[in-house]
């Protein structure tokens, strides 16, 4: 069977604390999206908010939704309408006192498939997630949509190749990454450009040693000392840069050949390779080591 050649949309937008306007000018870009051919649209880490985990404070809590809720519903009508998938990351209210960082995906006919809960919670100076964030508990996850397998992975998720290993085996054809990184005062100049690196590095690398592609959305704007510093991109299996933004407020748009990887598992065939007798000391938190 030929694989398809898929239109894919990376919206990288600034946010402010007026989530109303957050979401609007996220569906203004998404319906631009669309009208330029864009079938699978993937929205940036916590879309529709300013990144609050900067702070500790517990107003925010206030800000988070059931999932599917409100805006899954909303963007639901949108994709049927639109005939696009939306990968769109949000803050869920699961119960009382418990919060997850959770992806939805909507299929382009408007139908909710699911969602995905961060597995892996930072916490770093400016990154207070593990105050509001619950790991995920639901596993990881592919998603098949009317344009191809959709692996869903995090932000943070995205520096631990054990998650996309274990995604990619679940049959993704995709692995995408809604993602909130950013630098500090302190990390100015030299030392951003080599976390910006290093960020798009690991992200290649996973590519690469499972033959698919990977698209990851970052947000871009100042939101307190943090300078999220966008770079959106798509990569293929060879980890090959297909489509990359700047800093700037911008939609990324990049047509991808999933046939590649096929050709790129034949020559590169890591999976026929792998020695799974071996890999039981993954399990272990880290191995001491003696002569």
């Amino acid at each position: 069977m030929t694989r398809p050649t898929v239109s894919i949309a990376l919206i990288q937008i600034p946010c402010s604390d007026n989530i109303s306007d957050n979401i609007n000018r996220t569906e203004t870009r998404i319906r631009e999206a669309a009208r330029k051919g864009a079938r699978i649209v993937i929205l940036q880490e916590l879309f529709a908010w300013p990144y609050f985990c900067r702070e500790v404070d517990e107003r925010y809590f206030d800000w988070a939704e059931p999932v599917p809720g409100p805006t899954t519903s909303r963007l639901e009508i949108l994709a049927g309408e639109l005939k696009v998938v939306i990968v769109a990351s949000l803050f869920e209210k699961r119960a009382e006192g418990l919060y997850h960082n959770t992806a939805a995906v909507i299929d382009a006919d408007g139908k909710y498939l699911g969602k995905y809960r961060k597995m892996h919670i930072p916490d770093d100076p400016g990154f207070h997630e593990k105050y509001y964030f619950t790991p995920g508990d639901l596993g990881y996850s592919v998603f098949q949509t009317r344009y191809g397998r959709i692996g869903v992975l995090i932000c943070w998720d995205q520096w631990f190749p054990e998650a996309a290993r274990i995604t990619a085996m679940m049959g993704a054809d995709l692995l995408v990454y809604p993602t909130a990184i950013a630098s500090l005062p302190v990390e100015a100049g030299d030392t951003a450009s080599r976390y910006l690196s290093a960020w798009q590095t690991i992200q290649k690398s996973h590519a690469v040693a499972n033959g698919c592609f990977v698209a990851s959305v970052n947000r871009t704007g100042l939101e307190g000392d943090l300078n999220f510093w966008g770079h959106s991109f798509i990569c293929g299996p060879f980890g090959e840069l297909l489509a990359e933004g700047g800093q700037e407020e911008i939609t990324v748009h990049c047509e991808i050949d999933l046939a590649l990887m096929d050709h790129h598992r034949t020559t590169w065939p890591f999976f026929r390779d792998r020695r799974v007798d071996t890999y039981q000391p993954l399990t272990s938190r880290w191995l001491d080591w003696t002569e």
